[in-house]
C-alpha cells in the first residue's frame, strides 16, 4: 500500500480544508502543515505519493510557507524519481483571472523536472480564467479550487478528484 503524504500551506483556510477532505476520501493519508508539520525536504522521501496544495498569490507564487522549501527543492535538487505527484490548490478566477492557479503550474514544473510523475490533471471547462501557468496541453495540472466565485462546487470537486486520484495512482 502507498504511503499519502499531504503537504499543504494555507493562509486563508481554503487549502487546509481542501487537504482535511482529501485526507478523509484517501484513509491513511498523512496531513503535512508547511508552517507546522514540515522538517525539510527529506521528508518527502518518507512517502510514495505526494499531494501538494497551495494557494495562488501575486503575479502567480505559491503560499507563503512553500517558498523556503520550494528554493531548498530547486538548490538541492533531490531525485524524486519513482514519486506520485499531483497539486490542489485555491485561487479566484474572477478578480485573479490572469495567474488563476498558476502556483500549481510552478510547483508542478519542478517537482517533475526533479523525477516525479504528475497525476491528476482536469478539465479547464467550468472555469472563467484569463491565463494560467497551471494549464499544461489544455488542460489543469491539478484540482483547481475557487471558493470565492464557486464555493458550491468545492466538496464536489475534491471528492471527485481523489476518487481520480484513487484510480490513476492504484491507491
Amino acid at each position: 500500500m502507498s504511503k499519502v503524504g499531504i503537504f499543504f500551506g494555507s493562509s486563508s483556510g481554503v487549502t487546509r480544508n481542501a487537504a482535511e477532505l482529501l485526507s478523509e476520501q484517501l484513509s491513511g493519508a498523512q496531513l503535512i502543515d508547511m508552517e507546522e508539520d514540515y522538517d525539510g525536504i527529506e521528508q518527502f522521501e518518507d512517502y510514495d505519493v505526494l499531494l501538494i496544495g497551495s494557494s495562488t498569490w501575486g503575479q502567480g507564487d505559491p503560499q507563503r510557507d512553500w517558498v523556503d522549501p520550494l528554493y531548498d527543492l530547486d538548490n538541492e535538487r533531490p531525485d524524486l524519481s519513482g514519486k506520485k505527484v499531483a497539486f490542489f490548490g485555491a485561487g479566484d478566477q474572477k478578480t485573479h483571472g490572469e495567474h488563476f492557479l498558476s502556483a500549481l503550474g510552478k510547483m508542478h514544473d519542478l517537482f517533475v523536472s526533479l523525477g516525479a510523475n504528475s497525476y491528476g490533471f482536469i478539465p479547464t471547462s467550468g472555469y472563467d480564467y484569463k491565463f494560467s501557468l497551471a494549464e499544461k496541453e489544455g488542460k489543469f495540472c491539478g484540482l483547481g479550487i475557487d471558493d470565492v466565485n464557486q464555493e458550491d462546487m468545492t466538496d464536489d470537486r475534491i471528492v471527485a478528484w481523489a476518487n481520480q486520484l484513487k484510480n490513476e495512482m492504484k491507491l
